[in-house]
């Protein structure tokens, strides 16, 4: 007997857009037949000596500390302090040029680098370069996308300067919100002025990509500053933007006030959108940016003009190899999810231990979780890439899985998130709002009804 449940199809709803379902409780969602492996030394030492089998690759670099925690952040680590942030870079860096010399990193190209956080730009400027130069050691296909993440403020001519000469190609800045006062609510440092002459210098730059986070749903953030948020973006100047939902994570300051029955909002608006305000700012954001002649990327990511191509977020929904560097980075090594462990001190105390590698450079094997391949990765990688992209193409599917889906996807645009016809699934508004929402509904499907072996 076929199962379909409200959790995966969604409700039938005059407005789907904010009732499809209740509310988006993860920013992602996946599915894993994988077990946790006995990472051993030997086995570690085997993996870097092996080639790639991996068509595309990334690097993921963790760089773990921040100057203040913001309001919406459940992932703080580290304080930032200039002494512990060279420490740790140098360390990096010599792990990096171990790692890229290599067989394994060798052996195939990689497409794109991201340096993630945490706030990577409260680098200072010598160690962006060290950084770089590190990096340019892997073999990178020609105009790799090279990405630095971080905020604006502290980020000086200095940095910026540092980090183009040193093969950096793309700035992600989390500017979360223009408005000043939202911005002091969430634990953010510069006013709107600010930013805009900032940003507007930076994008002047006849090659980098410059692209900014904005988050809807933030405490004191009305429908109208959400408007004025947007037009901002388009008057920034920059060349790509993700617009993400608030989301309630535990742990949070937003989360802990919420307990207690209080808003932490700005001193003129305690306003909080809920789930159906939200919904109606994402299509506000969608729909100005369209208009304005963005092109929409991903169901949160549009982009001004082709010099913003989002790479690392696009090929990491596909499954490539990512090798994770740094205390609290994740990503996949021959096929086996690897998330190292967050830990700072024990991070730096792996690297004080002598190593018993037989012969050869190794990396350092840190503290850390190692999963074994998942065996529905290519599949899932399929449903993860169309859903979120938009269009899942059913050239893709096997056609015993695509009749086994059929159910699901009729249930979809019955309730006004999908359309089909004979060639693909294509989300409406919807749909790529409520994505996250449909991808579990699917993995959930596809487990309780096992008629198809979905390999």
């Amino acid at each position: 007997m076929m199962i379909l449940t409200p959790t995966m199809t969604g409700i039938a709803s005059p407005e789907p857009l904010q009732n499809a379902f209740k509310v988006k409780s993860a920013p992602h969602a996946g599915r894993s037949g994988s077990r946790p492996v006995n990472l051993t030394t030997a086995l570690w030492h085997q993996w870097w000596q092996q080639p790639s089998k991996s068509d595309q690759r990334a690097l993921y670099i963790h760089i773990p500390f921040c100057r203040k925690r913001c309001s919406f952040c459940n992932f703080f680590e580290n304080g930032t302090n200039p002494e512990r942030i060279s420490r740790y870079v140098s360390r990096l860096c010599e792990q990096l040029r171990i790692a890229a010399d290599t067989p394994f990193a060798q052996s195939q190209p990689f497409d794109t680098v991201y340096v993630g956080g945490g706030t990577p730009t409260d680098m200072q400027a010598d160690e962006i370069a060290m950084l770089g130069a590190a990096i340019s050691k892997f073999p990178l296909i020609k105009n790799a996308e090279v990405s630095l993440e971080g905020r604006l403020n502290g980020f000086d001519d200095d940095k910026w300067h540092s980090a183009l000469d040193n093969g950096f190609n793309r700035f992600s800045f989390g500017v979360q919100s223009f408005d000043t006062h939202v911005r002091q609510a969430a634990g953010r440092f510069d006013d709107k002025d600010t930013l805009l002459s900032r940003l507007n210098e930076l994008s002047q730059h006849p090659s980098a990509s410059i692209v900014i986070d904005l988050i809807f749903g933030l405490p004191g953030q009305t429908l109208d500053i959400w408007q004025q948020d947007l037009q901002a973006v388009i008057d920034s100047g920059v060349h790509g933007v993700d617009l993400y939902q608030l989301i309630g994570l535990g742990g949070t300051r937003i989360d802990r006030a919420s307990e207690k029955g209080k808003i932490l909002g700005t001193d003129e608006s305690e306003f909080q959108a809920d789930s159906q305000t939200r919904a109606q700012m994402y299509a506000y954001g969608a729909n100005l940016l369209e208009s304005n002649q963005w092109q929409r990327l991903s169901s949160c990511h549009w982009r001004r003009d082709n010099r913003e191509r989002s790479l690392y977020n696009s090929l990491a929904k596909s499954g490539i190899e990512i090798l994770p560097f740094g205390a609290g980075a994740g990503g996949s090594i021959h096929g086996h999810g690897v998330m190292n462990a967050r830990s700072l001190t024990d991070w730096h105390q792996a690297h004080s231990q002598p190593t018993d590698v037989i012969d050869g450079a190794t990396p350092t094997k840190v503290p850390g979780m190692a999963l074994s391949p998942n065996p529905s990765a290519e599949l899932d990688a399929i449903f993860k890439r169309g859903l979120d992209g938009g269009t899942l193409q059913f050239s893709q599917l096997e056609a015993s899985l695509l009749q086994q889906l059929q159910p699901l996807f009729h249930a979809w645009q019955t309730n006004g998130l999908a359309q089909l016809n004979n060639h693909a699934l294509t989300l409406t508004l919807a749909g790529r709002f409520w994505n996250v929402n449909m991808q579990t509904g699917l993995f959930e499907f596809l487990a309780e009804n096992k008629s198809v072996n979905d390999k």
